[in-house]
């Protein structure tokens, strides 16, 4: 049955997210501040109420096409601009010919918002203002359901409360898809965290610039898959600015081969670590680096009892053999199974090695010890570190629940801390380098949660290292095509089976290098 003929002068699609064109360092990530600031400049350039009308425009259009067999939609609008939002787009799709109910949570307080709503009026929509939130009792699976009631207009110390609380509850429970305006109500926007409680969005449309928190922490939980529209005023970006680590933004960047290239060329990677009882962590490193491309892979078991590797092109070394020439040369990867025997080694490897990135247990160490992270901190080389959550904490000496309230802020704190570069992992990984440059990380998906990928992204992170790429290149590459492996082997079973570390080094295998 046919819904309706397309509202007139409605814009360009907005764009799926990832996509496969863009900037090379990434598309920018902007806070809730720079984009407040930015919408108001942009604003005193345009019409009244253009912003306005393009955004709601464009929520239309992507409703229409991601539901077009929608014969309905409830639209759940706020008093700020993220319910005008929502008001223009339920008066356009009103207009396309779908039955159109809005429950307004109360009269809007911007002039913007004044406007669309006079508008709805005007075009005979029916507003419910306050009251219990009722969803339409016919609704069903095909239908549209627009969350536009809190948008940026939200903070970590404000949980929803009142009418707009019970407007979440009652959008729990619904059958039909929800499009969340600018962000899912109760998300923040800068952080990922959520004030008290979020809705749970099965697509979200970004407005005017991407938020950080739609992507790390339990941004991606809660957004469904991002969309992303301008508005035809794109917000500025500086150095500093955090960006999106996708596929255009490693594209090109794989280590070149060329066809003279023999092992000795490929780099000489070193991972340290595998005390007693823990050798199988410094094995799926070593494997790791060498799927990466490195031409030599020296394991180095801090347990002298422990068997040889059991990959034949693993050469098994003792601590001891890396010194002099062999460590001036090296990529080491420190700390994968280390345990308190990876302590005595670290001097060493913090004054001699070029390329050190170290994990796990050397973190471990590194937090313990001030004289280590002073040494870390005088290197004049480039460091990597690759802490979880927990290891975070310890390293800035706070409470696992400080790093994840605000995991950009805790990435670029333990990258001024100790002068190097890191990863913070978890639900969209964090990248943050000493001179400010910050990346969140697009790919990836709950199938890494199992024992010994860890280890495998410290390896495969040193592996690509020490063929020549410089470091941030090294990072960057790593944790995306770790996470890109992930996604393909969740595209190819359906999501929900883990991913076990030595699969894992098999899928990064297969990824494409373009």
């Amino acid at each position: 049955m046919s819904s309706g003929p397309a509202a007139p002068d409605w814009p360009a699609a907005p764009q799926a997210l990832p996509r496969h064109q863009g900037p090379a360092e990434g598309l920018p990530l902007h806070d809730s501040a720079t984009l407040r600031r930015w919408e108001a400049e942009a604003a005193r350039g345009l019409p009244p109420h253009a912003l306005m009308a393009r955004a709601g425009a464009a929520v239309a259009r992507l409703g229409r096409a991601l539901a077009p067999h929608a014969r309905q939609v409830w639209v759940l609008a706020g008093a700020g601009n993220n319910g005008g939002d929502g008001l223009v787009a339920a008066r356009l799709l009103q207009a396309a010919g779908l039955r159109v109910r809005v429950w307004l949570a109360a009269e809007p307080a911007s002039g913007d918002a004044r406007w669309a709503l006079a508008q709805a009026r005007a075009a005979g929509l029916a507003v419910l203002p306050g009251g219990p939130p009722q969803p339409p009792a016919d609704l069903g699976p095909d239908d549209l359901v627009i969350d536009a009631l809190l948008g940026l207009g939200l903070s970590a110390d404000r949980a929803p409360a009142g009418p707009v609380a019970a407007a979440m509850d009652a959008l729990d429970r619904l059958p039909a898809g929800i499009l969340a305006v600018d962000l899912p109500s109760g998300l923040i926007a800068d952080t990922g965290g959520c004030a008290g409680r979020a809705v749970r969005a099965r697509w979200t449309l970004s407005l005017l610039g991407l938020k950080p928190g739609l992507w790390t922490a339990a941004g991606r939980d809660h957004a469904g898959a991002i969309w992303h529209e301008d508005l035809g005023a794109p917000a500025p970006a500086e150095a500093t600015t955090p960006r999106l680590l996708d596929a255009p933004a490693c594209a090109g960047r794989w280590p070149q081969r060329p066809h003279a290239a023999h092992k000795g060329s490929q780099g000489d990677l070193w991972a340290v670590g595998g005390a007693a009882g823990l050798s199988g962590a410094i094995e799926l490193a070593a494997r790791a680096g060498l799927a990466a491309g490195a031409g030599r892979i020296h394991a180095v078991r801090l347990d002298p009892a422990a068997a040889p590797p059991s990959h034949p092109a693993l050469m098994s070394r003792t601590p001891q053999a890396l010194q002099g020439e062999a460590l001036a040369r090296a990529t080491v990867v420190a700390g994968c199974g280390g345990g308190a025997a990876i302590g005595a080694w670290l001097p060493a490897l913090i004054h001699g090695a070029p390329r050190l990135l170290l994990d796990a247990d050397a973190l471990n160490a590194l937090a313990a010890d001030p004289a280590l992270a002073q040494a870390l901190r005088l290197r004049r080389t480039s460091a990597v570190l690759t802490p979880h959550p927990l290891e975070a904490a310890r390293l800035l000496g706070c409470t696992t629940e400080a790093v994840q309230a605000d995991r950009l802020a805790a990435v670029r704190q333990l990258a001024q801390r100790y002068g190097a570069m890191v990863v913070l992992k978890g639900s969209g990984s964090v990248l943050a380098a000493p001179d400010g440059r910050c990346a969140i990380n697009a790919s990836g998906n709950a199938a890494l949660a199992s024992g010994g990928t860890g280890d495998v992204l410290a390896g495969w992170i040193g592996g690509l290292w020490a063929q020549g790429l410089d470091a941030w290149d090294a990072l960057r590459l790593g944790v995306w095509s770790h996470g890109a492996a992930a996604d393909a082997w969740q595209a190819d079973r359906g999501p929900g089976q883990p991913l076990d570390a030595l699969r894992l080094i098999e899928a990064l295998q297969d990824l494409p290098r373009r």
